[in-house]
């Protein structure tokens, strides 16, 4: 494949994942702008604070999801002269922003419940509503499916930011479960587990907030790729013709991309044009095989007797 075609290929596939990630992020915010509303006007008509600040966070989903569109339509602008690795990086801003306002939206979430819960006004609070409990069962469903869904297809092109939304909708369900214990449990005559409930919903989001930070600044801080990855890259070089041993493997992540450096053994009397084709056909067997792989260099050494 040469040069021109090799750069068009790539264009082609950067817009088809692009536009994958955008079809994605498009749905998830019809979804919870709709899911969002739900459950405020439950939570408000209900007399539950759970359901409120259900709501809340879905709402945060929103601006979390905008966030991704913006990473993923920067990190798949092309190399520039001022860019020359590209912008993949970007990508895992946007996951450390996402990141950030989930954390702030989940201490907010569970400062309103601890003041609740410290009042100690149990027999004064309104018991919950049966909308309440509708709302926490639906929102149940549909951000466990809208999990499911992103993370298919943050899998499928390789996205750290869709998989950081994709555990966003996932803490949404497991904080409607929350609400949903909550609420149940303050209608059959324990008040106190509705404030409560909006604490481990805090809790909840917290954790999501700080995996999807972890993730997002392993891959800017170079951190090399999983033994699964080294031992594939193993396979494909020792299976090619002429290599005699690998001196070195080096990998690291770039966003959600991955470069590889290897040092490979050739016998020390192979004249110089063949040492170098046995290292091409290394370097495009790595790169057409694994494609999370952005960049494969091969260093040819002359091999030790």
């Amino acid at each position: 494949m040469n040069q021109h075609n090799l750069e068009t290929s790539q264009k082609v596939d950067r817009d088809g994942l692009k536009d994958i990630a955008m079809h994605v992020s498009t749905v998830s915010i019809i979804i919870n702008v709709g899911l969002s509303l739900l459950k405020l006007i439950a939570g408000i008509l209900a007399n539950s604070g759970a359901m409120v600040s259900d709501a809340i966070h879905s709402a945060s989903d929103v601006f979390s999801t905008v966030i991704v569109m913006i990473g993923v339509a920067i990190s798949g602008r092309e190399a520039d002269k001022e860019h020359p690795y590209g912008h993949d990086r970007l990508e895992c801003v946007a996951s450390l922003l996402l990141a950030v306002v989930l954390a702030l939206t989940g201490l907010g979430i569970g400062y309103v419940g601890v003041q609740k819960v410290i009042a100690g006004n149990y027999g004064q609070l309104e018991i919950p509503g049966m909308l309440a409990l509708i709302a926490a069962v639906v929102s149940i469903s549909v951000k466990e499916w809208m999990y499911w869904y992103t993370r298919a297809a943050a899998k499928k092109i390789n996205s750290s930011a869709l998989m950081a939304d994709a555990w966003h909708h996932r803490s949404d369900a497991l904080s409607s479960v929350g609400a949903f214990i909550g609420i149940f449990g303050a209608r059959i005559g324990f008040p106190i587990l509705d404030p409560v409930a909006s604490i481990v919903i805090c809790l909840f989001i917290e954790k999501a907030a700080y995996d999807i930070f972890k993730d997002a600044l392993d891959k800017m801080v170079d951190k090399s790729c999983s033994d699964e990855v080294i031992y594939q890259i193993r396979d494909i070089v020792a299976s090619q013709d002429g290599v005699e041993g690998i001196d070195e493997i080096k990998t690291r992540m770039f966003g959600a991309k991955e470069y590889v450096d290897i040092e490979i053994a050739v016998e020390g009397t192979k004249p110089l044009a063949e040492a170098h084709d046995i290292a091409e056909r290394v370097h495009d067997a790595i790169e057409e095989n694994m494609p999370a792989v952005k960049h494969c260099m091969v260093h040819v050494n002359p091999k030790q007797n």
